[in-house]
This record gives C-alpha cells, structure tokens and sequence, in this order.
C-alpha cells in the first residue's frame, strides 16, 4: 500500500511498531516518505500520535487503520487475554485514531478514513473468536462517526480483505489452497488491496460504505477459517 501510493504521488506516513529498520527502508525508496514509531496497545499514545502528525502536515486527506493481531481463541472457552488485546489493537487504537484525525487533520479537500476489517463480517465462522467480534465492533463503529464526527466533504469507508497473506503455521500446500477457497478460486492479491486503498483515497463512494476485496469469499458460508478449512481437505 505504502509503494502504491508512493508511486501515484502521495506522501506517505508509515507507522511501526517493531520493524524500524524494515520501515526506514522502505521510506528511503519512496519518493517522498517518512517513519514514525507508536505502540499501538497503548491507544492514548496512538491517538497523540495522529493530533502530532495533524499539527505537522497541512494536507492530510487519508489515514489508513489496517494494522491488526489474529490470534486463535474458541468460541467455546473465550481467553480474556487475546479478547483484551484484539479488542484494543483492533477496535479501540483504530477507531481513537479516527476521532483525531477527524478532529484534527488539516486538508485542503475532503478527508478520508479506511478502515481495514474483515470478510468475515458476512462470513463469519466461530474460529478466532476475539478477533471476530473486535472487527465486527469496528465495523460498527464506523457508521456512528459518519453521523457523528464527519464534515459533509469527509468520507469513512471500510475495506474488507479476504485471505491475502499466509498466516501463523500454514505450509505451502495450505496456502495455495486455502487463498482459493472464494467463489472466483483465485489467489487475492495484496496489489488489489494496494489499489481499492487507491480507489477509496479518491473519495468516490457515499460515506460509510465496505468495499470487500476477496475474490467473492464472502459470498459463501463456510464453517470454519480457511485455515483449517484448507487442513481438513488434505486429510
């Protein structure tokens, strides 16, 4: 996303929270770019970060809220502790980052927010429980700030990505499988995702609207994630 908008002439800010040197590096070869560190468990600090960045810039137009953790909890035994962190670092910090930006963000057009949530909001399936409902609260939050937090040239959008990168332990094989597993049998890639962020950035759809990037996976009803889907195939 970062390269993408660098390459259609934006300056872009990058957030990290561990990978300095992998983010200094990438903002070395974009044209104009620059890293900025804040831990995101901490969801004051992350909402001072964007007011600094809001005094800084003079044309901010597009904060983009993909960061997340999806960590496995059952929907039969919740663990508190990945149900406190998945709701903080996915829910709480973004929606904190939200209200700055819109309280704060100078631009000389409307601004925007996208805010990344999940397929899994129309096709939910009770693996990753905390992670689940944490998108689900952030995806419910983003009508209340059209209504409530937005000037009428400001728009909130949510994009919802499917199976996109390989997650935790999966092999080879499982990936090739379980990112096929949509309506269309393609692998989504994360230059689609790059380009919606593109498309969206622009402003062209009401406020509030979801834009699902997953090849059609959340058409379905699957029962289970993807993961395990893939897994109970092969055996």
């Amino acid at each position: 996303m970062a390269e993408a908008f660098g390459a259609a002439g934006w300056h872009v800010v990058l957030h990290y929270g561990n990978s300095a040197r992998e983010a200094e590096a990438l903002a070395a070869r974009l044209p104009s770019a620059e890293a900025i560190h804040c831990d995101l468990t901490d969801s004051g600090s992350s909402a001072k970060m964007v007011e600094r960045m809001s005094g800084k810039l003079d044309d901010w137009r597009v904060l983009v809220n993909c960061a997340a953790i999806f960590r496995p909890d059952d929907v039969t035994g919740l663990d508190s502790a990945t149900y406190d962190r998945s709701m903080g670092i996915n829910a709480k910090t973004p929606v904190r980052m939200a209200q700055a930006f819109l309280k704060h963000a100078r631009a000389r057009t409307g601004r925007t927010v996208i805010q990344f949530t999940d397929q899994k909001l129309e096709n939910t399936n009770p693996d990753f429980f905390s992670y689940t409902m944490s998108k689900h609260a952030v995806h419910g939050a983003l009508p209340m700030l059209v209504m409530g937090a937005t000037r009428p040239d400001d728009r909130i959008y949510g994009l919802a990505p499917g199976a996109i990168l390989p997650s935790h332990d999966q092999t080879a094989d499982e990936i090739e499988v379980s990112h096929r597993l949509n309506l269309l049998r393609r692998k989504t890639g994360a230059d689609e995702i790059a380009n919606a962020c593109l498309f969206l950035a622009e402003g062209h759809l009401a406020s509030g609207e979801t834009l699902f990037i997953d090849s059609g996976q959340h058409l379905l009803r699957q029962p289970r994630d993807v993961i395990y889907l893939a897994r109970e195939m092969a055996g």
